[in-house]
Formats: structure tokens, sequence, C-alpha cells
């Protein structure tokens, strides 16, 4: 009988090596600690260790020390005093399998996903919107259901929302109530997200989940960063409803696979915090449903975070193994952070963990396992072993060679603008403008002799706008009202 893979975390004060069955890590986990106490290493050799058993891993780059796992780490002064400290005799160098992702395209391959795959809810997040508002954006994609107009990229949902705008009176009776206001609102905050550069994050082709669950000839899991050292600076929203979507599609997209010797993916979502922050609870409620079942579909989901007290207390419970550097308790909400975490954890009796927590050096942390029954292990102080990568950024030549070398750089380098709702609105409204004006009915002799003025002022708005806009287009700027507002203006129901 074969042992079952595990991924090697460090060693015990005991001297007993501390690891995890790779089957129970899709019962997920948290990595958990104030900063510069060592997170950034420990999820390196999370990740190293789930490579090595051909696991693929996604996790964000947050300061782009994670690139260094493509290059093979060296010998140093320091590296030798922790093996020493540890008793690790067969630490190897290595580098490892990476894939480089980008939302915005700079450091590493076009991420793109379509506004419809997001969904109203996760957008409304984005867009921090109130009730009423997250309201009309519901009716606005069933609107689009219901016409078959393909939401892909903001330009299609700009469209939409102006065609609904100005059919509102028609569509209230099948929609309800669809006010000016709100529109108008969800179109301000869409020109916000515009200008933090997310114009091109929504689009095709679209990030393929495929992609993320690489395994390399030699039977190595691909490392997927997303480079997030923008993302999490410019659009820290965005960066949290990204990782939303993400964990949605894997959920929706993939079967059921039971238990397995280990996970098909593994995620870790790094600044947890930022996924929780202003979060309406109908979401916090999605997630926390999501995490719990998408554990059957292989996937395992990692938090990172500096205070558990960052993730809802629903999740939390979800969390098998739990890796816990150092906290601070200079605040009384840090010192309700600790008393926390020590209740979290299987009681040692050799070990005070309150205490524990408090006075972890550098690279230490309290360490639950999962047990091959799936029930935490008692809470042992731990060790981390080093990473066989470089520990830090790989060098800008090295990533460059891999971007070249990558054929998904090459499959979603290019965005594709494929016909959809701003194109099938802007035609719509093209046909009604050159469609030939019917014959106007004779008058009689005392109609012709009528005030002809007083034809004219029952114009409709909707005719004397479409006459404005066109008086416009003349002009770079009518040219640009015609595609953003009369492209989405007049098309009817299908």
């Amino acid at each position: 009988m074969s042992t079952p893979p595990v991924v090697s975390l460090g060693v015990s004060a005991a001297g007993k090596e501390a690891v995890q069955l790779a089957g129970m890590m899709n019962r997920h986990g948290l990595v958990a600690g104030a900063t510069g106490t060592g997170k950034t290493v420990t999820l390196q050799v999370l990740a190293e260790g789930l490579s090595q058993i051909g696991v693929p891993v996604f996790t964000a780059d947050i300061k782009g020390d994670l690139s260094g796992l493509a290059e093979m780490g060296k010998t140093s002064p320091r590296l030798e005093e922790r093996l020493a400290a540890t008793g690790i005799l067969d630490h190897r160098f290595a580098s490892f399998p990476v894939a480089f992702w980008d939302l915005f395209g700079q450091q590493g391959t076009p991420v793109r996903m379509t506004v419809s795959e997001m969904g109203p809810l996760v957008l409304a997040r984005l867009l921090q919107l109130n009730d009423t508002q997250t309201g009309v954006l519901y009716a606005a994609f069933k609107i689009a259901d219901d016409q078959g107009l393909l939401i892909l990229d903001l330009d299609d949902l700009r469209s939409l929302l102006t065609f609904v705008g100005e059919h509102a009176a028609e569509l209230k009776l099948t929609y309800g109530n669809l006010s000016a206001t709100s529109i108008g609102a969800i179109q301000r905050n869409l020109l916000v997200l515009d200008s933090q550069g997310a114009s091109g994050v929504f689009g095709e082709p679209a990030l393929a989940l495929k992609d993320l669950m690489q395994v390399t000839p030699d039977g190595r899991g691909v490392i997927n960063l997303l480079d997030a050292t923008r993302l999490i600076s410019n659009s820290p929203d965005l960066y949290a409803c990204f990782l939303f979507w993400l964990l949605s599609e894997l959920f929706e997209e993939l079967p059921e696979r039971g238990d397995a010797e280990k996970p098909l993916l593994v995620l870790f979502f790094d600044e947890a915090h930022l996924l929780f922050r202003d979060t309406p609870k109908p979401l916090v409620d999605k997630i926390e449903q999501v995490v719990r079942l998408i554990r059957s579909k292989g996937v395992g989901v990692f938090f990172v975070t500096q205070s558990p007290l960052d993730v809802p207390p629903a999740i939390l419970g979800q969390l098998g193994l739990k890796i816990q550097h150092a906290l601070r308790a200079f605040t009384p909400r840090d010192q309700k952070a600790v008393q926390v975490v020590a209740e979290s954890f299987r009681a040692n009796p050799g070990l005070n963990t309150a205490s524990a927590i408090t006075e972890l050096g550098t690279g230490e942390a309290l360490i639950s396992t999962l047990d091959a029954k799936g029930q935490p292990t008692p809470v042992e102080r731990v060790l981390i072993r080093p990473p066989g990568a470089q520990i830090g950024p790989a060098s800008a030549e090295r990533r460059q060679e891999i971007l070249e070398a990558s054929v998904l750089h090459e499959r979603y380098a290019r965005a594709i603008n494929r016909e959809s709702a701003h194109e099938k609105l802007t035609e719509r409204a093209r046909e009604r403008i050159e469609a030939p004006t019917p014959p106007a009915p004779r008058e009689t002799d005392e109609a012709a002799t009528a005030p002809r003025a007083s034809g004219r002022g029952r114009e409709s708005a909707g005719e004397a706008l479409v006459k404005s806009v066109l008086r416009a287009a003349g002009s770079q700027i009518g040219r640009q009202i015609v595609r953003g507002i009369l492209g989405s203006l007049l098309g009817g129901r299908r």
C-alpha cells in the first residue's frame, strides 16, 4: 500500500516533523499573524509542497516576493541557522513551475472575465451599490437575458443601462421601478471603476479555469501567481471581487470528486480582510455556502491574513489546517484575537496556547493539522521549514523569460470584441434612424392654413434627443455620444 502524499510544514519543539495529509487540504485552512512574522514564507512553503505532489496552486502575489518561486534558492548564513535549528537534513534547493497572471496585463498574462460571469451580486459589491441600486442592476441583467443581449464588457453594461433608462416606463410593469436616479448612480460608479483601469479586466477571452490547473510533464503542479502589487493599492475592491468570481466559477463548473488523495487545486486568498470589508451580508452568506461545499469539488481554500478576526466566524469554523504566527496583544481587539485563536485550537496539555501566541519568533507558528479522519490534532509549536526556492522577488529577466515561453500568454494576450449588447443596441438604433419616414397624410385646406408650429410642439422628447445627438455627430465628441448614448437609446424589444 502506497504512502499517502503529505505536505511538510516544519519541525515541532519536540523534534517531530509537522505534516499535513494532502487528502485533507481540501478542508481549507488559515495562515494568520502580524506583519513581519513569516506568513509569506509559510505560504511559499505550502505552495512548494503542493506543487511537489502534483497539486496546482493559485495565489495572489501581494508584494512581488512570491515570484522567487521561479528561481532556485541559495544558501545563506540565516538559512544554515534555520536548518540547524530544525534538524532538517533533506533540504534541497529547487525552482518551481510558475505562471504569472495580471488583471491589468502588465506583469503577467492578462486575466479577463465577463460582466455576465461576475453577476449582479458580486458586481453590486464592486460598485458599492445600495439595496435599491442593486435591485435595478438585477433587473437590468434580467432584461438582458430576456432580450438575448450578452453583457461581456463595461461598454455592454453602460449601453444596457442607458437602454433600460430610456425604456423605463414600458419596462416598469414587468421589471418593477427602474429609477433614473439609481441608473445614474450605477453609471457614475462605472466611470470610477473605469478610471481605476478595470475596463480591460472585463471582456474576452475570459479566463478558462482549466488553465489554472496545469501539471508539468514531470508531475509538478503549476503555481499560478496573480500580480497584485498595483491591484491592492489602486483597486482593492476589484481584487476582492475577482476572488469571489473565481471561487464561484470553480464551484459552478467543476464536477463532484468526493474524497481523493490530494486536491485538484488549492487557492490562497492573501489579504483576506479585503474580501469581507464592507461586504453585504447576502454575499458573505454566499461565500460561506461555497466554502462549505466546494471541498467536494476537490478545491482547498486558504485565507491568509493578519488576524483570524478578519474572517467571519461562520467561515472561520470551516477551516481545518490552522497556522498561527505571532500576534501582538497591545490593544483590546488584539487581546480578544489572541483569546479567540487560543480557543480555536485543540488543546495541548504541554503548551499554554494563549501565552505562546504572543511569544512566537519570526518563522515560528502554532499549527494544528487534520488527521486521516479529518479531526484536528493538538496544537504544536513549530519552526517552519525553509523554502527550496528563492526568498524574495525573481529577476525581471526571469519573469520575462517565463512570459515569452508561455503558451497561455499567447492565448490571452489579445482581447476579442465580438458582437454583444453594445453592438446590438447600436445596430437597433441605426436601423431606427435610417428607416424611411412614412409619408404624411395629405392635409385638408383647413389643416394647411393652421399654424405649422402647433404640430412641431408635439415632437417627442426621444425624437428631440435623437436629432440633437445627430447634429453633434460631426465632431469627435459627437461620435462618442452616438456610441455611448444613441447606441443603446432606441433599441426595441426583440
